[in-house]
């Protein structure tokens, strides 16, 4: 548990849960935001930033951050003794306050058990579901189990309501702090590859790099390769991409990560949180996804007009989605060719972070963005020191 010492701060005692790499940015950001406003105490689940923020996790980041029907089924065992174990400390703990950050099936599982056991704190749940995409009928569904949500996306607190789901306020992203100037590059020559955060995705997104990134090195020998990963993954990577026609830097530094996000020209991203954080540091991206069994299922249903967050939160077609039931390396390299080869193309994707950064910033009339730390603290009654 992490405690803070601030003498003249109220006390707060909070769990906080983050179950995979883009919830582990969140989480950090609220313990740091929360700690400048009362004296913590928290205890949770993270990854690398909350723990450098001094958290001490109750198990591994790791056995969480799952992705598809397969990778869910394959480990479900695990999953569900976490969510026993998660709920038995929370409820030993007693904390003032409960966030749960995105992991929607993990979070619902939790709080439905916190409310079986009496558990009559605060719960809030950080990343609405995106109930914009399938199953709307999921926000009523939640009301009995979250105090309110607090939603990254501009859009969503309005239709959260629609729906009449929980009382629902817009907070950002913690990658707007990382914000870089336009910057207008006349040869494509660093690429940045960012293959996902989950072992899933690596799995099924790294052959489908690795064919597209030779052919763009045969055609233009003079491109520079470099891809961002977290410290598990980073063996496996470094062990695979060694076998590629060129160099590849590969790094999970997080100093590397800022450096690289200056001097990279375009990306090739799996489809997720990096693509907001792409976008504000203005970098060209095409945006692949490749989908499991499960998902192939569920997109002949659902049929998601966008699947990059830039896409969805200005509802046009400003990046590259390239959806895929099977790796299709031609689809890559052209959208990617399309990029290096024409300064229309790029500008187009520049002019739209623009307006998603402007808009994500400020929010909506309606719910203009909140700082997160303010949200939380408005559900609890702070202990004063003596």
């Amino acid at each position: 548990m992490l405690k803070s010492n601030s003498q003249n701060l109220p006390i707060l005692k909070i769990f906080i849960l983050a179950g995979e790499a883009s919830g582990d940015q969140i989480g950090a950001d609220l313990i740091g935001k929360l700690s400048t406003q009362a004296n913590l105490a928290v205890s949770g689940v993270g990854g690398r930033n909350m723990l450098d923020r001094g958290m001490q996790s109750l198990f591994p980041i790791t056995d969480l951050s799952v992705m598809g029907g397969v990778d869910v089924m394959l480990r479900l065992p695990l999953l569900l003794w976490r969510v026993r174990q998660t709920i038995q400390h929370i409820v030993s703990t007693n904390p003032q306050i409960v966030v749960l950050i995105d992991s929607q099936v993990f979070s619902n599982l939790v709080a439905k058990g916190l409310k079986k056991r009496g558990f009559d704190s605060p719960i809030l749940l950080y990343v609405a579901p995106t109930v914009w995409v399938y199953k709307p009928e999921r926000a009523a569904k939640i009301v009995p189990l979250y105090d309110e949500i607090l939603s990254i996306l501009p859009f969503e607190p309005a239709i959260i309501k629609t729906l009449k789901g929980p009382s629902c306020q817009y907070v950002g992203h913690p990658v707007l702090e990382r914000s870089l100037p336009v910057r207008t590059p006349t040869i494509i020559e660093n690429i940045l590859l960012l293959p996902g955060s989950r072992a899933g995705e690596i799995r099924r997104h790294l052959p489908l790099l690795k064919d597209s990134v030779h052919s763009l090195f045969k055609q233009h020998p003079n491109l520079k390769f470099s891809l961002l990963t977290l410290p598990h993954l980073l063996s496996n990577i470094v062990d695979e991409t060694s076998t590629w026609l060129m160099d590849v830097h590969v790094t999970d530094s997080k100093e590397m990560r800022r450096e690289l996000f200056k001097s990279s020209d375009m990306a090739l991203t799996v489809s997720g949180t990096a693509t907001l954080e792409l976008a504000v540091a203005k970098i060209p991206m095409v945006v692949i996804y490749i989908m499991d069994a499960m998902q192939v299922r569920m997109n002949k249903t659902i049929q998601a007009k966008y699947i990059s967050l830039p896409n969805c939160v200005l509802n046009a077609p400003i990046v590259p989605d390239l959806l895929m039931e099977q790796a299709d390396a031609a689809r890559v390299i052209a959208a990617a060719h399309d990029l290096m080869n024409n300064p229309a193309s790029r500008q187009k994707q520049m002019d739209g972070f623009l307006k998603l950064e402007k808009q994500m910033e400020a929010g909506t009339p309606d719910y203009p963005r909140q700082n997160p730390a303010h949200c939380v603290l408005s559900h609890v009654q702070l202990d004063k020191r003596p």
